[in-house]
């Protein structure tokens, strides 16, 4: 072979490499899926951290997990516009995906995520879905407290027999989201009456739903308005030792609502594909058990049935809820716990 043709077939055979390499990095910019995604998480590591994992251990996708509250989470998205590099964002209730929705900074998400759930737990423009439920309920110290003595309704909590003895997470985001629901079926004027009640009863504040479970288990306070997982989750870790047990107020009552973990994706996201792709991820089957089964939240994808130790779904929901301006509301509901005093108390 003369010098002239390995020359020619050196010259092609790069040639062809290069074109391989071109169309290899055209073909994962147009469609392949990326090395990884960033997500907002208003639901902590504990809780949502496994079925992170195993996303990643099913499609090799590295997750950039970002963990906080959801509102400041939502108002940290909200100052970083379309340069936010968030792909998706979790937030333990529906309010601080409204508040973006309102802000037009969430995308529609795909038939395949929607799908998934009821319409009554998605919101109507299908921006976000409803991935888990946590029915708010009145812990209390099984060693102090008569079943006999339980209130019936939230109202009853400002009564004297309750003085300093309800603790209130008036800084947490699913009271807020209990709260805008509370106040918008009442009216401000009734809520507000109601929670300056509380603080002239001297309800106690704390911060989580499970800072008020432990203090009730050890009687440090005898009540605590809470989500109801916090106490399964507690028994199961402390067994007979946990001496505390959820009360249901009476049905139809708002002190008995449930409150949904929302999922979205953002607007300005470049990985909108494979961000819906996680969202499927977490209502599929095996994810939805694992938040019932070992959570003990109930599960919102439709044909998964909850654990068989909670008590019936709560017909209540804070959801899909007719809003007009959800920003507006979002904000007047922490105007008003800030007034209130009670995170002071």
């Amino acid at each position: 072979m003369n010098t002239r043709s390995i020359s020619s077939r050196l010259v092609r055979s790069a040639a062809a490499v290069l074109i391989l390499v071109v169309l290899t990095a055209s073909a994962t910019a147009c469609g392949g899926d990326p090395d990884s995604l960033t997500v907002y998480s208003g639901r902590s590591e504990k809780l949502i951290g496994p079925i992170f994992e195993a996303f990643t251990a099913e499609t090799g996708i590295a997750l950039d997990v970002r963990y906080g509250s959801s509102n400041d989470l939502a108002l940290l998205l909200a100052e970083e516009g379309d340069k936010s590099p968030a792909d998706v964002f979790l937030s333990r209730s529906p309010g601080p995906a409204g508040y973006l929705d309102d802000l037009g900074m969430l995308s529609e998400l795909d038939n395949d995520v929607l799908d998934r759930v009821a319409t009554g737990d998605r919101s109507p423009d299908g921006t976000w879905v409803g991935f888990a439920g946590r029915g708010r309920v009145l812990v209390y110290n099984i060693d102090e407290v008569a079943t006999g003595d339980l209130p019936d309704s939230v109202f009853d909590l400002t009564g004297p027999e309750y003085a300093g003895r309800v603790a209130v997470p008036g800084s947490n985001s699913s009271f807020q989201d209990w709260f805008t629901l509370f106040r918008l079926r009442n009216g401000d004027d009734v809520a507000i009456e109601w929670l300056d009640a509380m603080v002239t009863n001297d309800s106690r504040f704390y911060p989580k739903n499970g800072a008020i479970v432990e203090a009730v288990g050890r009687n440090e306070i005898q009540f605590g308005l809470v989500n109801h997982y916090y106490n399964f989750q507690k028994v199961v870790a402390n067994g007979d030792a946990q001496r505390s047990a959820n009360h249901g107020f009476a049905a139809g009552d708002d002190g008995g609502l449930m409150i949904i973990a929302t999922a979205t994706v953002i607007d300005s996201s470049e990985e909108k594909d494979t961000a819906n792709r996680l969202l499927t991820h977490i209502l599929s089957d095996a994810q939805q058990a694992y938040l019932t089964n070992k959570v003990y939240e109930y599960p919102l994808a439709l044909g998964v049935m909850p654990a068989d130790v909670l008590p019936p779904v709560p017909a209540d929901r804070v959801g899909a809820v007719e809003i007009d301006d959800v920003a507006a509301e979002f904000t007047r509901t922490i105007e008003i716990i800030e007034a209130s005093g009670i995170l002071d108390q």
